[in-house]
């Protein structure tokens, strides 16, 4: 007869668990009690519940050996399979499709026991969880500046922007200063009109006197 036992050098004592994401390796030894040599084809496994009816969850990959094992000897090989499920405890079994030297086909099977689905350990390093936490940091400051400018910014007040800019103050000056002339002579002539402290002899105009020239030419006439 053929035996075949499967061990799991990553194994806890605890059990065997399958992280998620990560390769599980199992060691298959063979061992060959035959009196002709046999060929190990193919290893697989399934997964499937732990009740009575042992309904079958997932179908693992099967890898193609094609090792010849003589007879009464012993032969090891690494069959390695990967999960993606939730965490929860399932039935792990493993077997072998062998082969005699007749070319009959017969099934061995190397391990049938409990596993643990479990995911993997997470650190602050991870690139994942980095990216994580800065598209939420992102996505906090996002809430924060549509809060603050609708509900905060307009309740303070805001500063009231000049009408003209500075530049045009220096024309207004120039202008008030070209200005000035025009006035200048309102203010002279209105202290023309103030005649008090002026003499009376200044301000009384003589009075046209008559020429005598002018009344012989009429009596000639």
């Amino acid at each position: 007869a053929v035996t075949a036992q499967a061990a799991f050098p990553a194994s806890e004592i605890f059990g065997v668990k399958l992280v998620n994401g990560h390769p599980t390796q199992a060691l298959v030894t063979f061992t060959n009690n035959e009196a002709s040599p046999v060929t190990v084809n193919f290893i697989g496994g399934t997964l499937s519940t732990l009740d009575e009816e042992g309904t079958l969850v997932r179908n693992l990959t099967a890898t193609r050996y094609g090792v010849d094992i003589p007879a009464g000897e012993k032969e090891s090989l690494s069959y390695s399979f990967a999960t993606e499920m939730h965490p929860q405890d399932l039935r792990l079994s493993l077997a072998s499709v062998i082969s005699d030297s007749e070319g009959r086909f017969f099934t061995v099977y190397a391990h049938n026991g409990t596993v643990s689905v479990v995911e993997p350990e997470t650190s602050i390093f991870d690139p994942q969880i980095i990216f994580l936490y800065f598209f939420l940091l992102a996505c906090f400051g996002g809430v924060v500046y549509f809060f603050y400018t609708v509900w905060i910014a307009p309740y303070f007040p805001q500063k009231r922007k000049s009408a003209k800019p500075e530049g045009s103050k220096k024309p207004s000056g120039a202008s008030k200063k070209a200005e000035a002339p025009v006035d200048s002579p309102a203010v002279s002539s209105a202290t023309t009109y103030n005649a008090e402290w002026i003499p009376a002899h200044h301000i009384n105009r003589p009075e046209a006197r008559k020429v005598k020239g002018s009344s012989r030419s009429k009596s000639r006439a």
